[in-house]
């Protein structure tokens, strides 16, 4: 069900006779070019009991046997959505099959949700066509060697498919659901946003019919239904159902009954075929939920399962189309074409966010993995929460509702959590709070966090509404990660219910500091309530149980020849410390709490020479965490290079103090040894080349020659022939190359460098730009200070940004470059001067003024959730909503006048 809203279907088929030409006639076509093979399709209209199938058939290379492919597309799609994949698995040596399913595209006959009877068989009866077709693989009398892929509606008829037709070799289902039931009606609660978009998109009846119709079709009648009814192409009794759960606002017995029934939970037990499952964390149609019971059923049948976590979803985000249909191609090579020698990938892998791409604004996403899939509840740790026992409302016909994900914005709402903007609201008397303390060290939730109330309410039931907020420092900004609520109807509540309740799943880092705060709302505006109103009461019996999924870890794997070379290091201040060693003092006792932090610093202070009171640094403290790429900005005079010299050890600081390690750092401390460093360039011997000077330098620390891995460092500097030249002939860019290999001799923990793209040209910034964020991935750290901002935005994952010496901002780099006041509000259509003022007059907002996507709204006081139930209410057609901010903006901003 990749929901798409309601449009024009296109011309009809006209006429039993041109059908049944159509339905024995073939029309070939070619799709090529000069640098790619011909790819020949045929488009065909197969005759299927009750409906007309309009289908194409994609062959490239000739006549020789091949498996096949079956492509299904989303809800309110139709074939032509899935042409180019078609097209591209062709020309890797797929018959590929492509068709639009009843009630979509050229296609007739009623919407039956993946019917057994109807979808699904017409999905047994291609497959009996490919086996007829002499360019497809048998495995036996017709028994074609074939796969299916789709996305959310295509990906329940690929599961189904596989349940009910055992010829089905291989799948490859993305977002969609397991049990559709559950996805609609979750915990017994009415999601009547997604289930009013999922009938209207359905309902987009062709303007030709005529009143009157019953909604049935007879058997063997191709023509579209007689006549509109209120669900329009949807069979009859799944339009009685709905009709009857959206009145009542409370699914029946029936209503489970008759979605379960086309769910692929109902032949869970005979699903065997190898499954590649990719389902979206931005999601609150089906959630990660529906993939962990998929997965879970299928492994049990012995079948191999891969489970794939990607960034967007039915709320909008990154599909990550490239990466995940290449990934579909490996997994139907290896199991279709039986080729041993393909990757599949990490049987498990999640899409994260690290930094922006300032080309274009959007989220920049890596790969996190494991060996094997954890779970929904991996690593479990138990936070302790706060809060007495609480009473709140349910309004009178259960408004005004609070405000979570919102169905319809795409791109704005579930995207926004990503950059650290909450969108949701939660209106004062219809909540319970309960909050942890502030995070000692950042905690990443990988899983369903789960957790344990007391719920009394002056009803028979209670429908609440459970949320984990990220909250920041201040304790006002808090995100909801991927804008998820888990509902929950208590029967029998008016004695007091204990009830285990299953939040949703996420994949989200909550830093240190910052506190975790379990919301239950009584209301939620994508859900059906209870019209009566009550008073709810609820009270803790235990603490928020949070799943770390501690085998999950960024990947190191697939590294390009640079990141060979990168197990960068050396020590490369610490060999010149160790051979200028001087007398010092005893330093202060290792930390053991922060013996796995490369770096803390607290209260860092120094003086101008001779000064009693002006300070190049001023009472500095920020702390850099394993895995991060930390990018340190300021204007000239901020303070940077003087905070990485007293990193180093090179100079002392008057007050405060720096760990590495636990290890408090001094000149030739023994700690610097993990760390390697290019600050204010590298003195070489200008007589000397290259390589010799390299191994000079390492032979000066003392360490093993073996341990420099200097020929991986050698191929990373890139001076190919100049290696054996004196370094008195090199240009600057070519002196900035060597360098910066000197910085990677070894293998050091903690990679410091100051300007490191200075005399770099395009793509060997670009090359450095990858090489620091893989190194920071295999669980190392780099710190990176550049004037260069969008190569800081593209390559780090959180900033320190400093003026006239002292802290100004540290976090995040999404949530800095995020947290501006000014939002694009894209939109459907353009706004007429008339709603752009009323827009502008709105309490909260500054200005509003048109952009060539919709709207650019400054706020001024204002909160993004506000402004979006305003636009709603004033019928504003938006599309999306994200922050109009790139690092550019936010350090300007930030820096004030020293810009």
């Amino acid at each position: 069900m990749t929901i798409r809203f309601p449009r024009s279907k296109g011309r009809r088929l006209a006429g039993a006779a041109a059908l049944a030409v159509l339905a024995g006639a073939g029309t070939w076509t070619a799709a090529a070019d000069d640098a790619v093979p011909a790819v020949h399709r045929q488009e065909r209209v197969h005759h299927m009991p009750g409906a007309e199938i309009d289908t194409s058939y994609f062959t490239s290379g000739g006549g020789r046997p091949r498996p096949a492919v079956l492509l299904a597309h989303g809800f309110g799609g139709s074939k032509q959505d899935v042409r180019e994949q078609a097209e591209a698995l062709a020309r890797n040596g797929y018959a590929v099959l492509t068709w639009s399913a009843r009630g979509f595209g050229e296609s007739t006959g009623r919407i039956g949700l993946n019917d057994p009877e109807r979808e699904v068989a017409d999905v047994s009866r291609l497959i009996d066509w490919l086996a007829e077709q002499p360019e497809v693989r048998l495995d036996g009398d017709g028994d074609p060697r074939v796969g299916l892929s789709g996305a959310s509606y295509g990906g329940a008829v690929s599961l189904l498919a596989a349940g009910n037709d055992a010829r089905v070799d291989a799948i490859a289902p993305m977002i969609t659901y397991w049990n559709l039931a559950d996805a609609l009606f979750p915990e017994g609660v009415f999601k009547k946003l997604w289930a009013g978009i999922f009938f209207s998109t359905g309902s987009a009846a062709p303007a030709s019919m005529t009143p009157g119709g019953s909604g049935a079709t007879p058997e063997g009648d191709t023509s579209r239904p007689a006549g509109p009814t209120a669900c329009g192409d949807f069979a009859q009794e799944l339009c009685a159902m709905y009709q009857r759960v959206a009145v009542s606002g409370e699914p029946d017995a029936e209503a489970r009954a008759l979605l379960e029934e086309r769910s692929p939970s109902a032949v869970a037990d005979r699903i065997n075929a190898p499954a590649l499952i990719v389902q979206g964390q931005s999601d609150s149609l089906f959630p990660l939920s529906q993939a962990d019971a998929m997965a879970d059923a299928i492994r049990h049948n012995g079948a191999p399962v891969a489970v794939d976590w990607i960034s967007g979803g039915h709320d909008g985000g990154d599909r990550e189309t490239d990466r995940v249909e290449a990934r579909i191609g490996d997994w139907f090579d290896r199991y279709l074409k039986h080729d041993r020698t393909t990757d599949t990938g990490p049987a498990f892998r999640i899409s994260r966010t690290g930094g922006v791409d300032s080309t274009d604004g959007e989220a920049q996403l890596r790969g996190a993995s494991s060996p094997s899939y954890p779970g929904l509840a991996a690593g479990t740790r138990e936070i302790a929460l706060s809060g007495p026992t609480q009473r709140f409302g349910n309004p009178a016909g259960g408004a005004p509702p609070s405000l979570s994900a919102v169905p319809g914005l795409g791109g704005g709402a579930g995207a926004l959590s990503s950059f650290g903007l909450g969108l949701s609201l939660d209106f004062p008397g219809q909540f319970a709070r309960f909050e942890s303390a502030p995070l000692d060290r950042s905690l990443r939730i990988t899983g369903s966090p789960t957790v344990t109330v007391d719920v009394a309410s002056t009803s028979s039931e209670a429908v609440l509404f459970g949320k984990v907020y990220d909250v920041g420092p201040d304790g006002r900004q808090q995100v909801l990660p991927s804008q998820l609520v888990a509902p929950v109807r208590v029967e029998d509540a008016e004695e007091g219910r204990e009830v285990e309740l299953t939040l949703p799943a996420i994949d989200h880092e909550v830093e240190a500091g910052h506190r975790l705060r379990l919301v239950l709302s009584a209301t939620d505006l994508a859900y059906a309530s209870p019209d009566e109103p009550a008073t709810y009461t609820a009270s803790l019996t235990g603490g928020l149980s949070v799943p770390t999924a501690p085998g999950v870890r960024m990947q190191a794997a697939g590294m390009p020849w640079w990141v060979w070379a990168l197990p960068a290091a050396g020590a490369v201040v610490a060999a010149g410390l160790f051979v200028t060693a001087r007398r010092r003092s005893v330093p202060p006792a290792p930390d053991p709490e922060l013996a796995d932090v490369p770096l803390e610093i607290t209260g860092l202070s120094k003086r101008y020479a001779g000064s009693a009171d002006r300070y190049a640094v001023r009472e500095l403290s920020f702390r850099v965490e394993r895995g991060q790429v930390l990018g340190l900005l300021g204007p000239n005079g901020a303070g940077k290079t003087t905070t990485l010299r007293m990193l180093m050890g090179l100079i002392r600081p008057d007050e405060g103090e720096i760990r590495v390690f636990g290890h408090a750092v001094r000149s030739g401390a023994p700690v610097l040894s993990r760390v390697g460093a290019f600050v204010e360039g590298a003195g070489f011997l200008p007589h000397l080349s290259g390589r010799d000077n390299l191994e000079l330098y390492w032979a000066a620390t003392g360490r093993p020659a073996g341990d420099s891995h200097l020929e991986e460092v050698l191929e990373i500097a890139g001076l190919g022939d100049a290696l054996a030249r004196a370094v008195r002939t090199y240009s600057q860019g070519m002196r900035q190359r060597l360098a910066i290999a000197q910085a990677m001799l070894g293998l050091p923990d903690l990679l410091i460098l100051d300007e490191p793209t200075n005399g770099l040209d395009p793509p060997q910034i670009r090359e450095m730009r990858e090489v620091m964020t893989r190194y920071a991935a295999a669980g190392r750290t780099v710190i990176v200070s550049s004037h260069l901002l969008s190569e800081v935005e593209q390559s780090c994952t959180h900033l320190v940004v400093m003026d006239r010496g002292g802290l100004v901002r540290t976090g995040p780099v999404a949530g800095i470059t995020g947290e501006g006041d000014t939002l694009l509000v894209t939109t459907e259509g353009a706004v007429s001067e008339g709603t752009l003022s009323k827009v502008a007059a709105l309490p909260g907002v500054a200005t509003a003024v048109p952009a060539d996507e919709g709207l650019l709204v400054r706020l001024d006081g204002g909160t993004p959730a506000t402004l979006i139930a305003e636009l709603v209410r004033l019928d504003v057609p938006v599309s999306g909503v994200a922050p109009h901010h790139r690092l550019e903006d936010a350090f300007l901003t930030l820096i004030g006048a020293s810009a």
